[in-house]
């Protein structure tokens, strides 16, 4: 095992841009996905404020981001330090398996023994500073041969969230608040939430992960052998003349799979996952009623506008409005609302229901509406 600042100096950050974010429709588009939008109102999308948060730990020459091909120029136009060697395209979207395993296949490939960390371009993080004291720890363990995630201590009994279940504390030099992992668990029901916030065992899953790249591929291959075989063989043609053609008869026959199915849960099942507590504010922004919240900040506000220009007028009313048209709205009367006004799509729901309108975006599709999607 190498000195901490050694293990730092070999990360590599791994940026998956992938998603369409459909509880956020209509908001969030196939074209337009979540990551491509400020949802914060800080005036940066929320993949640059992922580069921004990476670049301090890995160096901007060091972050690779994962996207479709339909979103390369978008990506590159937020990203104009992105070097043109570390964006992976998609041609399409197979999971976060496929997404991860192919970057972590590459890098490896091109620098042995390199550290990725694989970080979501779509979630809300404060407290710059104890995220990379987590990102620092996680390094130090995951240099040891653990697969190491970061869990986000749970502030209420959040039922949008997948859960871990911690064990029992490990001894790691560099990391010295890690803890094993006993468990993930899907998003429970609000009795269920309630019971795991009061136990203090369990933190919420942020999906990030960091482990030495031979590491994460040997438990893809694993659980998944042909999975790793394909991303064995993208990785090899991938940067030589023959990576069109590989791509083009590879990729879309690699298997659908999460990372937490993949790597996470194995890794867990075999003592080899261990989990960093990370102590600062995180969101994945999963649904309008976290983006009502974010803006909220914590103090009692009636209404939550986005929307350059966003003409609202309300009269007791509470929730948010998010306008990309120059329509009038005017709210009277209702509380917890979700309006979400653009150019060809309305939707009008509460903060309560905010959760189903991936159900909408399924319905949409089936009903052949894809105009709108």
């Amino acid at each position: 095992m190498s000195s901490s600042s050694d293990a730092l100096s070999r990360l590599y950050s791994v940026i998956p841009a992938g998603g369409i974010g459909s509880r956020l429709w209509p908001l969030s588009r196939a074209d337009a996905p979540k990551f491509l939008h400020d949802l914060t109102g800080s005036g940066q999308t929320l993949l640059r404020a992922t580069w921004d948060r990476l670049a301090p730990l890995s160096g901007d020459q060091r972050i690779m981001v994962v996207t479709g091909r339909a979103h390369r120029a978008a990506v590159e136009e937020q990203l104009p330090e992105l070097a043109d060697l570390n964006v992976v395209l998609e041609s399409e979207p197979r999971d976060s398996s496929a997404a991860i395993g192919l970057a972590a296949a590459i890098l490896e490939r091109r620098e042995p023994g390199v550290i990725i960390g694989s970080f979501a371009a779509d979630h809300v993080i404060k407290g710059p500073a104890a995220f990379r004291q987590a990102v620092v720890e996680a390094i130090a363990a995951a240099d040891t041969g653990l697969i190491v995630t970061i869990g986000i201590q749970p502030t209420e009994p959040a039922i949008g969230f997948g859960y871990i279940k911690t064990g029992a504390s490990l001894d790691i030099d560099g990391a010295p608040s890690a803890e094993s992992v006993n468990s993930f668990v899907e998003k429970p029901s609000p009795a269920t939430a309630k019971r795991y916030l009061s136990s203090g065992q369990y933190l919420w899953n942020a999906g990030m992960f960091i482990a030495r790249a031979d590491r994460l591929l040997e438990e893809i291959g694993a659980a998944e052998p042909e999975l790793l075989a394909g991303l064995l063989e993208l990785a090899e043609a991938w940067d030589t003349p023959n990576r069109g053609a590989v791509v083009d008869q590879v990729w879309p026959k690699l298997k659908k799979i999460a990372i937490d199915y993949s790597v996470a849960e194995p890794a867990a099942a075999k003592g080899k996952l261990a989990v960093i507590p990370g102590q600062f504010d995180w969101d994945d922004v999963g649904d309008f009623a976290s983006i009502a919240k974010i803006h909220a900040n914590g103090r009692k506000r009636d209404l939550a506008i986005l929307g350059e220009g966003a003409r609202v007028l309300a009269d007791s009313s509470s929730g948010i409005v998010v306008s990309h048209t120059k329509r009038m709205i005017a709210l009277i009367g209702v509380e917890d609302i979700v309006v979400v006004d653009t150019p060809d799509a309305l939707l009008v729901t509460t903060s309560a229901n905010a959760q189903k309108v991936k159900a909408v975006v399924d319905a949409l599709r089936l009903s052949g509406s894809s105009d709108v999607l």
